[in-house]
């Protein structure tokens, strides 16, 4: 750790990011790592130190989207390297882009990734290196070359525009266009309002550059068509809009993931291009969010239609953004208020789950290192002057020091209630998490250029202000009438002044921000409804899912009131159906819709609550000091590692390696955890065999060669029908290219000591300090097996990245008038959420009694030998690299403010 500028700031390293105290940044092996072990490919795969390139790597879905043999992850940090004072670095990776990126690949991209990390980064790109060049040291060749290239990018997005709508599709071939067979593309119908609505900012800045106006003509279109379909009455927008018809698919509207950087385009558009039309859309929409969407501390989505009635219950991690949008708005006290919401959650959970309850329970437990919070806290440190949020930075760094930075980089979170890692490192990781955290401890003379002549896009490229007043061609669209007029302080025509508008005293966002220090450990009512600004005028609910009981008449007698009827099924059970016409009136109406959906979410919940969370293996003997942490499958008998002591020891192979039969080597699994293979015989047999044996532990390896959790639901181990009571010690599973890490680190190795427990622990830095890497095999070899570490998925979890662009899976939710919903319940039991059947509010059904594991079976035509599974690859020149790792996490562990 080192002192940062003259007030005294200390500036905690990012991996090896620092600043000295002249403010001089030091390298960034983030970056290096990334060049060194993946350059050209798109993304940096941490884990296994190579490059991600699409086609060779199993599809992502989705999420695959932004990668298009462009170099991504170069381009994305191009300014990224100047904001670090890397002016050289910057100008070999300009040299690099320019000699060896193609633009003209056969390969189909999201218009809406390709837009603000591509585009974006090739513009903010060029404007850097245009500051230098005219500094006069840097970048004297310099001759707008990025800026062709961004120019070149532009037309080939062009065609993705040819809608009736203007709106764009979502996708297009950078060879091929659009709708052409060999484009594979241009049959989709739906877009995200953000994916359609986050394009004027670089669209107009290429307008404004090359005097082409085209460019900032269609991202202006695009703009203007999701303004005209918002809902008139509550003046929100929904997530998915149909691109040709302009009718909304999905309605429910928040300020997460799919509409997000819509409303941040709208307010920044302002700002750069100086449009009054701009702001007063903004306006307009933050009004209706702040009516609606904001529930302080928390923002829940609710229904463009009924704006007073939320559609889910729970939080995605990329509505983290709007606090800093509205320190650029000037609302300081609610961005004060929902940053330190979000906060709690972060340190409840050492990272933001992508989603999470309204009593801050995790929903989606995966986190791909995301800066969204990080660049609101940069902007209201710099709104408030608060050392606080010096401090919050220093949490951020220090949980990815801690447990995200792996040997090639740092590694994606699989999930943040175990720890455990993805082979991922997306290219925002540097585009906007290095940027915005430098920016937080830097002082303005360690920064080169002054960063307050430049607007930040929602991937943190830098555009001058300057545009604003440089080829002014576009026709502007007079709008005006449009707008409705709202009496309150949202229609300010100046952007906000940092040095007059906010109290520049650290006591005024402390005394925002003390009410709401506990709110995370406190409990949270479920379902949270406004009902005192609903049509009931502050009355009650008549009736809660929660207090439901399908024997009380009184319930039922309540339920036909709100038009809800029952059906009784053949298999005893009953089924609630809901008919708005049927309610005895329209406030009753509304009481069942409310009804029904907290019924849907109660039920959804409860079954989360029953099943098993995963358990982590994390290889702690040396050299991998508890680095490589493996999710493994539970099993439904011996301890639960959640409410006992986890269990550390050496792992050795059994004979026979099945388990099905008594071990003919006790000596070797005595006192250690036993490895076993999996088929032949039951779990539970596996168990008692190493448990009479003296093992103390137990994990099974998948004998499915090959399997991975890249493409299987976690597996959970169930007993065999009889008591299992018996069973003292735990048991864990993993699929064979799990398995296969500590195999072959016991090849390597011998004595590789591994901990069984509910979640990750730390490090422990005087085994780190104590025992180092003895030779260059050691090294390589720790590398090669932390390589081919690749963790479980959950159970039940849902994928938020497999989803359209920026948006997740839709939540339940209420319907129009007569439209139908179920809910079932066991008449026998007074618990409604028991042998639960729903019939989700848009008709669809899903069966809850199943839950998702797989259950036991005696297993045959196993291969009864010991599946190695096969070597990684060597990683060449890989040596330097784990030293000065090694160094390095010696350091972190030291080091304090």
């Amino acid at each position: 750790m080192e002192p940062g500028g003259g007030d005294g700031r200390a500036v905690p390293g990012v991996g090896h990011v620092r600043v000295d105290g002249g403010g001089r940044a030091h390298e960034s092996r983030g970056e290096a790592e990334a060049w060194e072990h993946a350059y050209p490919a798109d993304e940096l795969m941490p884990l296994t130190c190579r490059g991600r390139v699409r086609g060779q790597e199993p599809s992502r879905g989705d999420v695959d989207d932004a990668l298009g043999k462009f170099s991504l992850t170069l381009i994305d940090s191009l300014d990224t390297l100047v904001v670090l004072n890397k002016t050289k670095e910057f100008e070999d990776a300009v040299r690099k882009v320019l000699r060896d990126v193609n633009l003209d690949n056969d390969v189909v991209v999201s218009v809406f990734e390709t837009n603000i990390r591509v585009l974006g980064g090739l513009l903010g790109g060029h404007s850097l290196a245009i500051m230098l060049k005219e500094k006069g040291e840097y970048m004297q060749w310099y001759n707008d070359e990025l800026l062709q290239m961004a120019k070149q990018l532009g037309y080939k997005l062009l065609p993705a525009f040819n809608t009736t709508s203007g709106l764009p599709y979502p996708r297009i071939n950078l060879k091929f266009g659009i709708r052409k067979p060999e484009a594979r593309t241009g049959t989709e119908t739906d877009t995200c309002t953000a994916c359609a609505g986050t394009l004027i900012l670089e669209f107009a800045a290429l307008s404004r550059f090359t005097g082409a106006t085209i460019f900032e003509e269609y991202a202006r279109k695009a703009l203007d068509f999701l303004w005209e379909k918002r809902q008139r009455s509550s003046n929100l927008v929904g997530v998915t809009i149909n691109i040709h018809t302009g009718d909304w698919v999905r309605k429910d509207s928040g300020v997460g993931a799919g509409i997000d950087s819509y409303y941040e385009y709208l307010l920044k558009a302002y700002v750069l291009l100086g449009d009054d039309s701009f702001l007063e859309r903004f306006n307009t929409h933050y009004d209706a969010i702040m009516r609606y969407i904001s529930q302080p501390p928390l923002l829940l989505d609710v229904h463009i239609h009924k704006p007073m009635l939320n559609a889910r219950t729970w939080m995605d991690a990329l509505l983290a953004f709007f606090p800093g949008l509205q320190v650029l708005k000037g609302d300081i006290r609610p961005a004060i208020e929902t940053h330190e919401m979000l906060y709690q959650v972060i340190k409840k959970h050492n990272f933001l789950p992508e989603a999470f309850t309204t009593d801050f329970r995790v929903h989606w437990a995966q986190h791909p290192l995301r800066p969204e919070f990080a660049e609101s806290t940069y902007f209201l440190y710099k709104a408030t002057g608060d050392p606080y949020y010096l401090e919050v930075g220093k949490t951020l760094i220090e949980n990815l020091n801690k447990y995200a930075r792996v040997p090639c980089g740092f590694a994606a979170m699989k999930d943040v209630r175990t720890g455990s890692h993805e082979d991922r490192m997306d290219s925002f990781f540097l585009a906007e998490m290095f940027k915005y955290l430098y920016l937080l401890f830097a002082d303005k003379e360690d920064i080169i250029f002054d960063i307050e002549d430049y607007i930040f896009t929602t991937e943190a490229h830098l555009l001058p202000l300057w545009l604003s007043t440089t080829n002014q061609r576009v026709s502007k669209k007079n709008t005006t009438s449009e707008y409705t007029e709202l009496d309150d302080s949202n229609f300010d025509w100046t952007c906000p002044n940092t040095q007059i508008l906010f109290p520049n005293d650290p006591l005024y966002a402390q005394s925002i921000r003390e009410p709401l220090k506990n709110v995370v450990d406190k409990s949270c009512p479920r379902g949270i409804i406004r009902v005192e600004e609903s049509l009931r005028s502050g009355a009650k609910p008549p009736l809660r899912a929660r207090d439901f009981m399908a024997t009380n008449p009184e319930h039922l007698e309540i339920l036909k009131k709100m038009g809800v009827s029952l059906i009784h099924l053949k298999d005893g059970r009953v089924q609630l159906v809901q008919h708005a016409i049927q309610a005895a009136s329209s406030i009753d109406a509304e009481d069942g819709l409310r009804f029904m959906q907290e019924m849907i979410e109660l039920s959804s919940q409860q079954q989360k609550e029953q099943q098993l969370p995963p358990r982590a293996v994390q290889i702690v003997s040396h050299p991998f000091f508890g680095r490589v942490v493996l999710t493994a499958g539970p099993a439904q008998f011996g301890p639960d590692l959640s409410k006992h002591k986890e269990t550390r020891g050496f792992v050795a192979s059994s004979k026979p390696y099945n388990g099905c039969s008594e071990l003919t080597n006790p000596e070797a699994v005595m006192g250690k955890i036993a490895l076993i293979q999996r088929g032949q015989c039951m779990f539970a047999e596996k168990a008692r065999n190493i448990q009479n044996a003296g093992a103390i532990g137990g994990i099974v390896i998948d004998d499915n060669e090959g399997s991975s959790s890249d493409t299987a639901p976690l597996f959970q181990m169930a007993g065999d029908g009889k008591d299992t009571d018996d069973i003292t010690i735990p048991m864990l599973f993993l699929f064979s290219k799990e398995g296969g890490i500590i195999l072959d680190a016991i090849r390597e190795y011998e004595e590789v000591e591994v901990l069984l427990s509910d979640k990750a622990k730390d490090r422990d830095p005087e085994m780190e300090n104590e025992e180092q890497p003895s030779s260059e095999n050691d090294s390589q070899s720790a590398e090669q097996i932390a390589s081919r570490s690749q963790e479980i998925d959950l159970v039940d979890q849902e994928s938020p990245e497999e989803s359209s662009v920026n948006s997740h899976p839709e939540a339940l939710s209420p319907v129009d008038t007569d439209s139908a919903a179920s809910v079932s319940s066991s008449e026998q039991d007074s618990n409604p959420m028991e042998n639960l059947e729903t019939t989700s509010l848009d008709g669809e059904c899903t069966d809850l009694d199943n839950q998702l594991q797989e259950q036991p079976e005696t297993e045959e035509d196993s291969n009864p030998n010991v599946s190695w599974g096969k070597k990684a690859q060597p990683i060449d020149s890989i040596l330097a690299d784990w030293n000065e790792d090694i160094e390095a996490f010696e350091m972190m562990d030291k080091d304090e403010l």
